[in-house]
């Protein structure tokens, strides 16, 4: 026998589970430190490479000022503002990905638990459709 209310659930279920269910459910195997350190750490690796490919452009578009410039300039001073704008831009870029996936994993559970409990909604109706069968 069919239940209308039953069959709209399982609907609304499915629909869950092909749109953003597959990220939500990924996300929410993770603890929310494990998930949000994940992501900083890639993004750490992600701004250090953009880092290397700009000083590189950086190098490559200046190039013969920086070697005529090589033997006048404070070699540890260039270094050090160097290594402090990397510093920068690893942190500032940490801060954005740590807030940017905190709030993602927070929408990822709270989606989450409204999908698990239209599980335990429709666990009932079937229990409860079993229980009026008997």
């Amino acid at each position: 026998m069919l239940n209308e209310s039953r069959i709209k659930l399982m609907t609304k279920m499915a629909v869950y589970e092909e749109r953003e269910g597959r990220k939500s459910m990924s996300i929410g195997t993770y603890f929310r430190g494990d998930y949000i350190g994940k992501e900083v750490i890639k993004s750490i690796i992600y701004a250090t490479v953009a880092y290397l490919i700009i000083i590189g452009v950086y190098v490559c578009y200046d190039f013969q000022i920086l070697v005529q410039d090589i033997y006048r300039m404070d070699l540890v001073q260039f270094g050090i503002k160097i290594l402090k704008d990397y510093l920068k831009l690893v942190v500032s870029y940490s801060i954005v990905t740590y807030i940017y996936y905190a709030m993602r994993y927070q929408s990822a559970r709270r989606s989450l638990r409204s999908y698990y409990n239209n599980l335990r909604r429709l666990n009932s109706m079937y229990r409860k459709e079993e229980a009026e069968t008997k």
